[in-house]
C-alpha cells in the first residue's frame, strides 16, 4: 500500500474530482480542511494550504509542480476521451515511448496525475 500527499486550494473540489474523474472512493473528509480517498492501493491525502503539519516544516505548501502520482490503466484512449467530455485539462498530449503510453491530467489546483498504459504485449 503507498500514500500521497497533494495540496490542494479547494478540498472540497478535488474530492469531487477524484472521485467523479478517477474513480477514487472517499474514506474520510473534514470539509475545507482535509480529506483521504482510496483507489485500489493508493490513499490519497488532499490538505488545504497550512492544514496540518506541512507547513512546518518551513515555508507554506502550495499545490502544482511536476511531480505526481500515477495510476496505471487497461485502457488509455476510452478513458482520455470520457475524461475530455467531463472537461478535464490536460497537460499535453498521450505520449509514447518506454514501456508504454501515458497523459497528464490536472486536478483542479494544478497538481498532477499521470495515467499510464503498458504496451501491449
Amino acid at each position: 500500500m503507498a500514500s500521497a500527499r497533494y495540496i490542494v486550494t479547494d478540498v472540497d473540489q478535488a474530492v469531487s474530482f477524484y472521485e467523479r474523474m478517477l474513480d477514487f472512493t472517499r474514506e474520510t473528509h473534514n470539509p475545507g480542511r482535509f480529506a483521504a480517498l482510496r483507489r485500489d492501493d493508493l490513499t490519497l491525502y488532499l490538505s488545504a494550504p497550512g492544514a496540518g503539519s506541512g507547513g512546518q516544516a518551513g515555508g507554506t505548501p502550495e499545490p502544482g509542480g511536476w511531480n505526481r502520482i500515477m495510476i496505471v490503466v487497461d485502457a488509455l484512449d476510452p478513458l482520455v476521451a470520457r475524461l475530455r467530455s467531463l472537461g478535464a485539462r490536460f497537460r499535453g498530449d498521450v505520449s509514447a515511448g518506454g514501456a508504454g503510453r501515458a497523459i497528464l491530467i490536472e486536478d483542479p489546483s494544478g497538481n498532477l496525475v499521470e495515467l499510464f498504459a503498458f504496451k501491449d504485449g
